[in-house]
């Protein structure tokens, strides 16, 4: 139950929170956790023992790298490589420096939400492998697809690690890989990132690790409201929970209010009921095995060219084509 006066929205974030919160059930986003303070907690979970997909890629990329590597290249033309969720590239630079000492011929162009992670990720390479030419690009993943149509005099890789793929719904992934597909030449690639399923409890202590690293980068939605929004969430009185479905393949993050409150967002002229345990769904990390991965790319008009898998089997890069008409 919520009352509400009509406000003055005039931005995505204050649209989609008032939309979130006063829709049954209440959501947001998971995109808009990531500012400085949110992109600090990620780098801090990615650094978490239990957060075992960060590893899991670092061992696939350093395992594989000069086969990686061969498979982006253009000998002719060079290649331009364009990063989706670059973050702060710290799996991309082992795939970087060996395209940079082996003398490559490409352009790597990282693309993400948060201006800060840009920023910071092209300074740091900027000191780190002086030789890459960066060029850098604040969107969000629909938002740039088309403006990445322009990238096609040269062949073209479109990577997305981390499993980013995993915070779509099945229909959603499906409508982003054919927005991907669409913008590839027959030539290009796509190579991404699909968590594997696994032990349920794996997937669980993932997402909710015993130093609460999680749970404050979950919470970390509510500060930016407050901030922004000159809300006056009491983020103590939510607490974070994740639950995974192991037939589906879904895990989902919520924060659940402990108690009856009232909040007011003083921007957006809306002041919010919450009933005592009522959940805000924040996020959702979808999982795979081979035959989901590969209805996925039939959907959307993509082969599977090939994979590759860490050592403990947790986690695959796909290698995927345009399928030919």
């Amino acid at each position: 139950m919520s009352s509400k006066t009509t406000p003055d929205i005039d931005t995505s974030f204050k649209t989609d929170v008032h939309k979130g919160l006063t829709s049954f059930p209440k959501y947001l986003y998971s995109k808009y956790i990531y500012d400085s303070a949110g992109d600090k907690l990620f780098q801090d979970i990615m650094e978490l023992p239990e957060y075992y997909l960060t590893s899991c890629e670092f061992n696939i990329l350093s395992c594989h790298t000069q086969e990686i590597a061969t498979l982006f290249n253009n000998p002719k033309t060079g290649f331009d490589l364009i990063e989706l969720g670059a973050g702060d590239g710290k799996k991309t630079k082992i795939v970087l420096r060996y395209l940079s000492d082996n003398n490559f011929d490409f352009v790597y162009k990282p693309i993400d939400i948060s201006q800060n992670a840009i920023n910071s990720l092209a300074e740091t390479l900027a000191n780190e492998l002086p030789d890459v030419t960066v060029d850098g690009e604040k969107g969000m993943y629909f938002e740039v697809l088309e403006r990445l149509q322009k990238y096609n005099s040269r062949k073209k890789v479109l990577m997305v690690l981390g499993s980013n793929i995993g915070n779509l719904l099945h229909d959603k992934a499906i409508d982003f890989l054919t927005k991907l597909k669409d913008i590839m030449g027959p030539e290009d690639l796509l190579f991404m990132g699909f968590d594997q399923k696994k032990n349920p409890q794996i997937i669980l202590d993932a997402y909710n690790d015993p130093t609460g690293v999680t749970a404050a980068f979950n919470k970390n939605l509510l500060h930016r409201i407050n901030r922004e929004l000159e809300a006056d969430f009491k983020v103590e009185k939510f607490k974070h929970w994740e639950s995974y479905d192991p037939e589906s393949g879904t895990a989902k993050s919520f924060l659940v209010a402990t108690e009856a409150m009232k909040v007011s967002i003083e921007a957006l002229g809306l002041t919010i009921d919450f009933d005592p345990w009522e959940t805000i769904h924040t996020e959702i990390s979808q999982k795979y095995d081979d035959k989901v991965v590969q209805w996925l790319a039939d959907a959307a008009g993509l082969v599977i060219e090939t994979s590759f898998k860490d050592e403990k089997g947790y986690y695959k890069d796909y290698v995927f084509r345009r399928k030919l008409d």
